[in-house]
């Protein structure tokens, strides 16, 4: 069994510092300001030879339930009640606060263990608030620093009771995972597709635009195919972007999709493709990812025919170079029509996956050719010698010719073109790189 340990505490005491230090990379956004992290984060977590799943959680505040607050609370409460530990994290140097004894009081009451960690710890200013952990009635505090990695050995030790025989590779999954994620301008329901998709309310939703500010990875199965859903924050125009809080979200959104597989390009129908929308999607074609456009809240568009011809035609228009995106239609909200998302998911994957044997790409290359040679260039024309496919994820070739200088990118669209439409390969980037073939006669 892969323990899980969540972390746990009132907002700014260090859960997302530690949670950095244990996944071992800048997972989570960390920043002076209060409640920075709002939704559940997960990683694999790594202390010595322990290897367990972690989450980071929101800060524990006092709200009325139904306030985006309330909401952040009760994550943090089902979150601790679903570990199979908790780590409640105290500031040493300012001490225990009547919030922090609030929240044990709350957490003795549960089943889930829970170890009290004393943070910031470094220096002699802490020892004080250290000592007064003891008030909070669960024993003595586990000193640490979560920023300069003091005091791990004793965590460590705290842990090793609970954890379990698994390694690495079984808490992270050892059977393939499809990386999807979930891109678009903010409040157009990634967050909601999301919850919807995985059956819980995994992720904050809220009517006002800007709720998720970390890229929060959960797990999706649908007929034994397992997928990795990153729900990232909305991503606007760099003009609009006037907060370094937004800026940090902003950079993890890119960070994850470009570690993604397959990106689900959320829209609002009723609104269709904007520009910004259109930005993102060349985006995620830059980056080499497969991309599906959500066109979510489709129960709201009054003629969704003339809605389906909109974004067909001004993805025609706007991406040419990535023909044949595929729009899955649906309400993430009721969950009308997400029943065809995985299929439309496996589909791009595989062509994103796929390889040709180079037999058949000379034999096209050769046709192609002959209907459309290449220009001339300073009075003599460039020789296309022969391809390759170099490598999948995203499909990208190795043309040798001539003179690779001289061939206009024209023509290279056109050979992308042909190609998508001779080996079938719609809606997914395609990369030919020119190469200068090997001259045998140098040097001789």
């Amino acid at each position: 069994m892969v323990v899980t340990v969540a972390i746990v505490g009132r907002p700014n005491v260090g859960k997302s510092t530690l949670f950095n230090r244990l996944v071992g990379r800048r997972a989570a956004i960390v920043d002076s300001e209060p409640g920075v992290t709002r939704d559940r984060r997960e990683g694999v977590a790594r202390l010595g030879p322990l290897r367990f799943r972690v989450w980071d959680t929101a800060g524990f505040e006092t709200a009325a339930p139904t306030s985006l607050r309330g909401r952040m609370r009760a994550q943090t409460e089902r979150a601790a009640a679903e570990a199979d530990v908790a780590l409640l994290l105290i500031d040493a140097r300012a001490g225990v606060t009547p919030l922090d004894e609030q929240f044990a009081g709350l957490l003795r009451k549960r089943t889930t263990p829970l170890i009290l960690v004393a943070n910031k710890c470094e220096g002699g200013a802490a020892e004080a608030g250290r000592l007064d952990a003891f008030s909070l009635g669960l024993g003595a505090a586990v000193p640490i620093s979560a920023e300069h990695g003091e005091g791990l050995e004793l965590l460590y030790e705290a842990l090793e009771v609970y954890a379990g025989d698994d390694d690495a590779a079984s808490a992270g999954g050892a059977d393939p995972v499809i990386d999807l994620a979930v891109i678009g301008r903010p409040n157009v329901g990634k967050s909601t597709l999301v919850n919807r998709l995985v059956g819980e309310d995994r992720a904050l939703t809220a009517p006002e635009p800007g709720t998720t500010r970390d890229a929060i990875a959960v797990e999706w199965t649908v007929e034994g195919q397992r997928y990795r859903l990153t729900d990232t924050a909305g991503l606007r125009r760099k003009s609009r972007v006037d907060e370094d809080l937004e800026r940090l979200s902003a950079s993890d959104s890119r960070r994850a999709l470009a570690l993604a597989e397959v990106t689900l390009l959320v829209i609002d129908a009723q609104q269709g493709l904007e520009k910004q929308d259109l930005a993102l999607a060349r985006l995620c074609t830059e980056e080499g990812r497969a991309p599906v456009v959500v066109a979510n809240k489709w129960d709201l568009v009054e003629d969704p025919a003339r809605a389906r011809r909109r974004i067909a035609d001004r993805l025609r228009r706007s991406l040419p170079q990535v023909k044949g995106i595929r729009v899955v239609t649906l309400s993430a909200l009721h969950g009308a029509g997400v029943a065809a998302l995985p299929p439309a998911i496996n589909a791009v994957h595989a062509l994103w996956n796929r390889r040709i044997d180079t037999a058949p790409l000379n034999q096209w290359l050769g046709e192609a050719e002959a209907r459309h040679p290449p220009p001339l260039v300073r009075g003599r024309r460039i020789r296309l010698k022969y391809v390759t496919q170099a490598k999948a994820r995203p499909p990208t070739f190795a043309l040798f010719v001539s003179r690779p200088g001289g061939l206009p990118d024209s023509y290279v669209r056109f050979l992308e073109n042909d190609l998508r439409k001779r080996f079938a390969l719609p809606g997914v980037p395609i990369r030919i790189v020119l190469r200068k073939g090997r001259n045998p006669y140098a040097g001789g």
